[in-house]
């Protein structure tokens, strides 16, 4: 008698990979093209949502230029594409000795149990969680504020800023303080993007009949940093050029100011001053999930990150892995953890792979060595600026303009290109420059 598919299976090499985000998904289509597909491991994919969004693209999210019901990946067509298995769920714990992950139950949108809290086992696990945001345990952050870290997140700022400019077109009376003006927390990347590109969208969704609205003068965009300048871990270039664009664009930006409290009407100030604000954006720093903290005995740093070794490899578990946000590597040169970018999860992702091949024929695993290629910063229509690192020697090279918007868009098209292949890249692309003429340019709904 031949034998089951099941019987196969139970036999190979597990792989779990917890979190579907840029560097786990990568990780799971390469290993399940090259391990899945030839019967070689059994691959697995955790995620606690259905449909994958690039996290850099979430401010698009969060501001309507992106719909994430067009540019987002359905896991579980993905996963059929490429030879793994996608689990629905979150990760809550961990039993090492017995090498199983406690995956807590998933409910539908009535809070009925759609699937009870299952076990699901490995032999190597990859954990890919990514970060949420850290509230420094601000009064008010929860209730008041939206940390946009998540697609969920970004889709409900959308519908509370399209509910807004609705709500105000539609009152007799004149605008009340605060009323149509945004405080975004933090000068990182994300606030100063999703600055850029509410200030477009705003003045966007304005010419869909919302006429009863003077755009130029109600809307009020304010960033607050708690840091001496905007974009602090870039360089200085980088930093000053987005913080002209800002400037010309009528944006607000504080700096060296501290968010003490989030009301429902704006923020505090730790000097007491209070910003009326209608809707605020926490974006001011992040953490790993709190469930990762010391679980079952790993070690974590101060923000709940895995601390790994060379090898990706958590200090404490040779099983273990932990890529991207989730996980802290102490560069040896710098002193210093890797930065939370795409980049990195994505140099992860390729190690840990090439990792799993070696652990499967019993090598000598990979040693990580980051490398920096740069930044970019895009502001909507408005300017793209950066710096790439190794055009010229190890010098840092400033970039401006259309090339600078260029090689923005095409971090997008790598990732793409290694979710679905270079072919259905091309197609996509053409599409969407197509289609992209007959849509509206704002998500209105």
């Amino acid at each position: 008698m031949p034998e089951s598919r099941q019987g196969r299976e139970a036999s190979l090499h597990r792989v779990l990979i917890v979190g579907g985000g840029a560097g786990g998904l990568e990780l799971a289509t390469q290993l399940g093209d090259r391990l899945g597909s030839r019967g070689k491991a059994s691959i697995a994919l955790l995620d606690k949502t259905r449909v994958h969004v690039w996290k850099p693209h979430l401010h698009e999210v969060a501001s309507g230029t992106l719909d994430i019901h067009v540019d987002s990946v359905e896991y579980l067509a993905h996963a059929r594409s490429h030879h793994y298995r996608f689990r629905v769920g979150a990760m809550c714990g961990l039993d090492r000795e017995k090498r199983q992950v406690f995956v807590e139950p998933m409910l539908d949108e009535d809070g009925r149990q759609l699937i009870p809290p299952r076990v699901l086992g490995y032999d190597t696990l990859i954990v890919a969680v990514g970060s949420v945001g850290n509230d420094f345990a601000t009064p008010g952050v929860k209730e008041h504020a939206i940390a946009i870290d998540s697609a969920d997140e970004a889709a409900r700022f959308n519908r509370k800023l399209i509910n807004a400019c609705v709500r105000a077109n539609a009152q007799y009376e004149s605008l009340h303080e605060g009323q149509l003006h945004c405080v975004i927390i933090g000068a990182g990347a994300t606030g100063v993007e999703l600055a850029a590109e509410l200030h477009k969208t705003m003045r966007d969704i304005a010419a869909y009949g919302l006429d009863n609205i003077d755009f130029d003068k109600s809307i009020r965009l304010t960033i607050i940093e708690a840091g001496p300048r905007i974009l602090g871990p870039l360089p200085q270039q980088l930093a000053a050029s987005t913080a002209d664009m800002l400037n010309r664009l009528g944006v607000q930006v504080l700096t060296g100011r501290q968010a003490a409290e989030i009301t429902k009407d704006g923020v505090r100030l730790a000097s007491g001053e209070f910003i009326p604000a209608e809707m605020v954006v926490w974006a001011a720093g992040i953490k790993a999930p709190d469930f990762l903290k010391d679980i079952d005995g790993l070690e974590t740093d101060r923000i709940n990150r895995l601390v790994v070794r060379d090898t990706l490899q958590t200090t404490r578990d040779d099983n273990i892995f932990a890529i991207g946000d989730c996980a802290c590597y102490v560069l040896p040169e710098e002193g210093k953890p890797t930065p939370p970018r795409a980049q990195t999860a994505h140099q992860m992702a390729s190690l840990v792979e090439k990792a799993v091949r070696a652990r499967l024929k019993k090598k000598a695993l990979p040693k990580f060595k980051y490398r920096d290629f740069g930044n970019l910063v895009n502001l909507s229509e408005y300017g793209t600026v950066g710096n790439l690192i190794g055009m010229v020697g190890n010098r840092s090279v400033y970039l401006e303009g259309v090339f600078a918007r260029l090689m923005y868009r095409s971090l997008y098209k790598m990732h793409q290109r290694a979710l679905h292949g270079t072919l259905k890249t091309a197609l996509d692309t053409a599409a969407k420059l197509i289609s992209r003429r007959t849509e509206p340019c704002v998500k209105l709904h």
